[in-house]
């Protein structure tokens, strides 16, 4: 969401800003960072799914800055590597499409709130509801933390991106409805779908690859 530097002057977008740094903070300081630097496994995964994620977020469509919807993938990183992890791989795609210009450097924080932080927090925050509230069951945790969780996390972020540029006045809410508001439910059942398949594909054959997800009670244990 390429804003420019005349757009990023109110105050929610510094508590944006601030709430990025946060959360990038703590998911540094939560990282299990002996496991990843003692398995190469993950450190491939890891760094895989950063360049994945990379190109997946080239894949935009808009008119006006701020207002381009593309695919987040968000909760397929939260998945497998927790929220921690995910926020770190999703962050370092982010600073490589700005590195290239996809970007810029002063929407950085805004876009890693809008993008992954709050998509990754609303995707931990549906895989705890359904381990506290339902059994675990494979078909559980694939629709509603995979399927759904990704649809609302995405919404959910770019809905928190709506509401930044409308009480900052610089979009009339009018603009902001029409060029991205009515579109961002379009995107929730390819986003979901994308996650699911992805998320089906490796609790079927590589289960050990998803940080959130026990093989033995979800599926031994049925």
């Amino acid at each position: 969401m390429s804003l420019s530097p005349d757009l990023l002057s109110g105050p929610w977008f510094w508590l944006a800003q601030a709430g990025y740094l946060f959360f990038l903070l703590f998911a540094i300081y939560r990282a299990p960072w002996r496991t990843l630097f003692n398995n190469r496994q993950l450190q491939h995964l890891f760094l895989g799914a950063t360049v994945a994620l990379m190109l997946l977020w080239q894949l935009r469509a808009g008119i006006s800055p701020g207002l381009a919807i593309h695919f987040v993938g968000i909760t397929v990183l939260t998945l497998m590597f927790g929220w921690d992890l995910a926020i770190l791989a999703a962050s370092m795609a982010l600073l490589g499409l700005t590195i290239v210009g996809q970007e810029n450097w002063q929407s950085f924080g805004v876009n890693g709130f809008c993008t992954i932080v709050i998509p990754a927090l609303v995707s931990i925050g549906i895989l705890r509801l359904v381990e506290a509230k339902l059994a675990k069951n494979f078909f559980v945790y694939l629709f509603l933390c995979a399927f759904i969780g990704a649809g609302i996390a995405s919404i959910t972020g770019g809905l928190t991106m709506a509401f930044m540029l409308w009480i900052n006045d610089v979009y009339p809410l009018e603009k902001i409805h029409n060029e991205y508001i009515q579109y961002l439910p379009l995107i929730m059942f390819p986003e979901g779908l994308l996650n699911g398949i992805i998320m089906t594909a490796m609790m079927v054959f590589h289960p050990d690859w998803i940080r959130t997800f026990d093989a033995k009670a979800y599926i031994d244990e049925q």
